[in-house]
């Protein structure tokens, strides 16, 4: 055979192989930048009091669930559900980051489906989410009681991660303060 035709022949398996490994990837377990780094800074208009004003000091102090979404978001939709029982369960403060979103849509949309968040901020340029690294809606962070980001969730929620990921590192977090003291 001639080198003129192996060589590409193996160029061409090589290149089979290198996305064919690509291609079993989850884009979702890529390990995100702002893991152990402090939440980027941000002052926003509250959702549902417009005359307020939320920044990064409101989430001080406690764990949060930082959670990006929208009206206009089906998977938000689909892990609603998930968000409405945790906050019931009250193992964790619920902070929503309302997302490119008409304020009228957003609060219509959780006067209909119920409402799990303790506060949320209203992202209305996608500015904020920018900085937060948000690739899409939904997304979700773990964001400890000093402001540091310990987890993100790029998608929806779903009872695995929630249950093996979330609320074991929730539970941890929230005891080490109390360890502490």
């Amino acid at each position: 055979m001639s080198r003129f035709f192996i060589v590409p022949v193996g160029l061409l398996i090589l290149m089979i192989v290198v996305l064919g490994v690509g291609l079993t990837l989850d884009p979702r377990q890529a390990p995100s930048p702002f893991i152990d780094k402090p939440t980027p800074a941000f002052s926003l208009t509250d959702l549902k009091h417009p005359y307020r004003t939320l920044n990064t000091h409101d989430i001080l102090g406690k764990v949060w669930l930082v959670n990006v979404w929208a009206s206009w978001c089906v998977s938000c939709r689909g892990e609603h559900p998930l968000l409405m029982e945790l906050a019931r369960s009250s193992k964790v403060s619920l902070f929503g980051l309302n997302y490119k979103d008409r304020r009228e849509d957003a609060l219509r949309w959780l006067d209909s489906i119920g409402d799990p968040y303790r506060l949320i901020a209203a992202d209305t340029t996608g500015q904020v989410g920018l900085e937060w690294g948000v690739q899409g809606t939904p997304e979700s962070f773990v964001v400890d009681r000093q402001g540091m980001i310990r987890f993100e969730q790029i998608g929806p929620l779903t009872p695995d991660v929630l249950r093996n990921e979330i609320l074991p590192l929730i539970d941890r977090l929230q005891t080490e303060r109390l360890s502490r003291n």
